[in-house]
């Protein structure tokens, strides 16, 4: 798929998109060159983020010197990092070489994200009250098999959108009533601001407990705001999500809401 010219930011605001790429995730190492058909994993969600409208630009940050090179031979712009404990965390280091409005960290193992989802986070970033250091973009899970995967990470919102909780656990809880769930995707937006702050931020023991890096704002009374996604995604974490993303990329529908597994 060719990628689309980005417009201006009807805002003239810049905002790039950054890619964290590792090699040693624990359920599937070597993850982001991982063949989806004939293209390793990350040129798929590089792809996406190019056809967004109002994305200037797309990095891949790793610290691993074999992605670096498939970058390199795809063409794709890449920025070296130092070994960092989050996607977020590599984004900020790899944000200091770029002069931008704002940060879109798209995690590299998500290769059916929408170029819409990643401009509505845009477009979020660009009106952003000051009291929200971060946008992260969210949908609804459609069935009780999602909700209780400890691989699907859920989110509580409260009023305007405001990230109350994340979890691996089923939140909230069904005493009364079955509630909506809502997956978080692993799209997350950051004003200049949002990002300094997010690094300043010690990791909190509900972070290193879940292993959910938003988290690290909610517990130092930072406030994310959640914009909604009309898809559910499909986030390859291990070889059997890999072999389902095959079998959406050969229906080539694009339609995949009812597959859901997360980062």
């Amino acid at each position: 798929m060719a990628a689309t010219a980005a417009i201006p930011h009807p805002a003239g605001l810049r905002h790039i998109a950054i890619i964290p790429c590792r090699w040693g995730a624990s359920r599937f190492p070597g993850k982001p060159l991982a063949l989806l058909g004939d293209m390793p994993l990350l040129w798929h969600v590089h792809q996406q983020c190019t056809n967004a409208r109002f994305i200037a630009d797309a990095i891949v940050a790793t610290d691993d010197k074999r992605i670096e090179a498939a970058c390199h031979q795809l063409g794709i712009r890449c920025v070296m990092t130092s070994d960092q404990p989050t996607g977020t965390d590599r984004v900020a280091q790899c944000a200091e070489h770029f002069e931008a409005d704002a940060y879109i960290n798209v995690q590299g193992d998500e290769p059916f994200i929408t170029p819409a989802a990643i401009d509505a986070v845009s477009e979020e970033l660009a009106h952003l009250d000051n009291e929200f250091v971060a946008v992260n973009a969210y949908s609804k899970l459609s069935d009780a098999a999602s909700a209780l995967d400890h691989n699907v990470v859920k989110v509580v919102i409260g009023e305007c959108g405001r990230a109350l909780m994340f979890s691996r656990q089923p939140i909230p809880y069904p005493r009364d009533e079955y509630p909506t769930y809502f997956r978080q995707l692993g799209l997350y937006g950051f004003t200049r601001r949002g990002l300094d702050i997010f690094r300043q931020c010690g990791r909190g023991p509900l972070e290193r407990t879940e292993g959910i890096e938003m988290l690290r704002l909610i517990e130092h009374g930072h406030q994310v705001r959640m914009v909604p996604s009309a898809e559910s995604g499909l986030s390859v974490d291990t070889p059997m999500d890999l072999k389902r993303a095959h079998e959406i990329l050969l229906e080539g529908s694009g339609e995949f809401t009812s597959l859901n597994s997360s980062d």
